[in-house]
C-alpha cells in the first residue's frame, strides 16, 4: 500500500439468522460505514406512528465495540422515516433478535415496510472503558459553558 497505509482489520462479529429467510446486514457499497438491515416482517406505519420492526437475527458484537442502529437517509428525506430513539444502542452483551424502532414523521401518509426492506442502518463502533473521575473543577476550554447554538448559523 502506497504511504505506509495499512489495511483496516475487519472486526468479527458472529451471527445468527433468527427467521426463516432473513437477510443478514450488509453493505451496499465498499467503504460504507453503515450496513442496511432489513425488516423480517411486514408493518404498516401511519402518520406519527411508531414501531419495533424485527430484523431477523441476533449477534453478538465483542466487547469494546457496540452496534448503533441509524436511519436510512433517503427513507427520511423522502418519507419521514426515523428511527425514535436514533441512534438506537446495541450493547456488547446483548444477544436478543436486533430490532428498529421506527417512526413515521409525515403528517399525511402512511409508509409501508415489507419483509426484505432495507429499513435502517447498523453502524458498528469501538466504545472505550471509561472511567469517571470526580473533581471540584474542571480543566478551561473555549467553549466553556456555552450551550445549545452557542457556535451560530452561519
Amino acid at each position: 500500500m502506497a504511504g505506509g497505509e495499512q489495511a483496516a482489520q475487519a472486526l468479527a462479529v458472529p451471527i445468527c439468522p433468527m427467521a426463516e429467510g432473513a437477510q443478514l446486514p450488509a453493505y451496499a457499497y465498499p467503504g460504507d460505514a453503515g450496513m442496511d438491515l432489513r425488516a423480517a416482517e411486514d408493518v404498516v406505519l401511519r402518520p406519527f406512528e411508531r414501531a419495533t420492526v424485527a430484523c431477523g437475527f441476533a449477534m453478538a458484537i465483542p466487547e469494546g465495540h457496540a452496534g448503533l442502529v441509524v436511519p436510512r437517509s433517503g427513507l427520511a428525506a423522502r418519507h419521514g422515516i426515523s428511527v425514535v430513539n436514533g441512534p438506537g444502542l446495541v450493547d456488547s452483551g446483548y444477544r436478543g433478535e436486533v430490532k428498529a424502532v421506527l417512526v413515521n414523521l409525515d403528517a399525511h401518509e402512511a409508509f409501508a415496510i415489507r419483509k426484505g426492506d432495507r429499513i435502517a442502518q447498523l453502524v458498528i463502533v469501538a466504545v472505550p472503558p471509561v472511567q469517571l473521575v470526580e473533581a471540584d473543577s474542571l480543566p478551561e476550554s473555549e467553549r466553556a459553558q456555552k450551550g445549545f447554538g452557542s457556535s451560530g448559523v452561519s
